[in-house]
């Protein structure tokens, strides 16, 4: 196994480390937030309800999915799917959670650029991530047989990197407009606002994370390809 294989083993294992920190950190802020009751008494799904209607958004339904931290709004189905925790809870994670992924769904209804940009590259990158594993595999013992492997690579890991990158304005926007309506309509306020922040801060950290995983990787290839020419 080539040294240069090693390294990004030992670069992938790193930034891993640095990923499940924030997801453990994530996942703490998740129980301390549904342990804080909402005063205005709303379900994550009332919540999400509520959001849509107030920005005239009646074609899209709220369901109720599976498991954990699982919570998403699907485009293709304009479904808002929300956890149980979320879905039925009556606490600050849920009004934040629901607010967010209906974030997500004013974003496809006003045709936000960012997010209609993001969702013209999905299907190449699926084809890019299912090749990634045995392009760098091909790149890195093949190398000298066949260099032209690694740029290959480096393409791939260039469409991948650019959608995580794409992602991060999404989500950040997503936040903002639910914490700017959560505040604004007044379902949150004062210490209840502030829990909403943190707990969104932390959901937004691990698309950060993986952008930066993403990024490093592609910097190492890159500067990997350039030194073998």
């Amino acid at each position: 196994m080539s040294s240069d294989y090693m390294i990004y083993m030992m670069l992938g294992g790193i930034m891993s480390f640095i990923g499940m920190l924030v997801q453990n950190r994530l996942k703490s802020k998740f129980q301390k937030y549904s342990q804080v009751p909402l005063r205005k008494g709303w379900t994550g799904e009332q919540v999400a309800y509520e959001m849509l209607q107030h920005y005239g958004v009646t074609n899209v339904r709220i369901v109720q999915g599976q498991g954990m931290l699982t919570d998403h709004y699907n485009p293709s189905s304009k479904t808002v799917s929300l956890s149980p925790a979320i879905h039925q809870g009556r606490t600050v994670m849920a009004a934040a959670v629901a607010a967010h992924e209906v974030g997500h769904a004013i974003q496809h209804d006003t045709q936000y650029s960012m997010l209609q940009m993001r969702s013209k590259v999905v299907p190449l990158v699926q084809i890019a991530s299912n090749a990634q594993q045995w392009l760098l595999m091909g790149a890195f013992m093949l190398a000298q047989q066949f260099p032209a492997l690694l740029l290959i690579t480096i393409i791939s890991f260039m469409v991948t990197t650019g959608f995580a990158l794409l992602t991060l304005p999404v989500e950040f926007d997503a936040s903002n407009r639910a914490l700017a309506w959560l505040e604004a309509e007044n379902i949150t306020s004062g210490e209840e606002h502030e829990g909403a922040k943190d707990a969104l801060k932390w959901a937004a950290m691990t698309y950060v994370v993986s952008a930066l995983t993403s990024l490093v990787m592609l910097i190492f290839l890159i500067l990997r390809y350039v030194g073998r020419r």
